[in-house]
């Protein structure tokens, strides 16, 4: 079984990537971050764990991967 993160461990480590809180409404919290090139929105639930397809898809609209997204963990 994979390891699973926390909303908190997550939005922690997009933030540090760049990404800024833009918003909440109920559980889900938007994230934003523009590049010369792209703009990027990640929604994240605030859960004590986000399910791995969750966390997947996390991944895909922040345009980084599982590695990339490691280095910003503390």
């Amino acid at each position: 079984m994979p390891k699973l993160y926390s909303a908190r461990i997550i939005l922690s480590a997009l933030q540090r990537a760049g990404f800024s809180i833009i918003s909440q409404k109920g559980s889900h919290i938007k994230l934003n971050k523009t590049t010369e090139k792209k703009s990027f929105t990640v929604i994240v639930p605030n859960h004590k764990e986000v399910a791995l397809g969750t966390f997947q898809s996390i991944l895909k609209q922040a345009g980084m991967t599982k590695e990339e997204l490691k280095n910003y963990i503390k």
